[in-house]
């Protein structure tokens, strides 16, 4: 009996090229994932603390991903992964890795077919810490089941 294969959500920029898991969707199947802010938590006395990360000029952006098709409990899946890596200056103080984020200028050469991987690795970099910022929010995006505005909203921790 196949045993179900769980996609990975994540897969790390050092290693993406040659891990066998990673390796032949990186050469062939990369892809832009949309996005407008991203999360991490904090470790703190009182708990993991999540923190919401995005562009100072609030304009949507692509996380660097590659896409596989995997058999999951006998059906085809299609899944994503974001390539993460390094933190820039605003997300080190809260987490020791971050999502990709490409510039709009490296998409074209992030999804085509003819870049070399040594070009394609150097774009696995820590975005521009001047273009980014970072705000607490509420523990309430801790549950995926909670799509509300609660999640995005500036929690002010000083009044903790």
């Amino acid at each position: 009996k196949e045993k179900p294969r769980v996609p990975h959500i994540n897969a790390r920029a050092e290693t993406v090229h040659k891990q066998p898991l990673f390796r032949e969707a990186f050469a062939k199947r990369r892809c832009l994932i949309p996005a407008t802010g991203f999360y991490e938590w904090q470790q703190r006395e009182d708990g993991k603390q999540p923190f919401r990360f995005r562009r100072k000029d609030l304009e949507p952006f692509a996380f660097a991903g590659i896409w596989e098709l995997n058999r999951l409990g006998g059906e085809e899946v299609l899944s994503a992964a974001i390539i993460v890596g390094e933190p820039n200056a605003v997300v080190r103080d809260v987490h020791d890795r971050m999502p990709v984020m490409l510039m709009p200028e490296d998409y074209e050469v992030w999804l085509g077919g003819s870049a070399a991987p040594e070009d394609l690795l150097a774009l696995l970099r820590p975005y521009d810490a001047e273009l980014m910022e970072a705000y607490a929010v509420s523990r309430t995006v801790n549950s995926v089941k909670n799509d509300v505005e609660d999640c995005i909203q500036p929690l002010d921790l000083s009044q903790g």
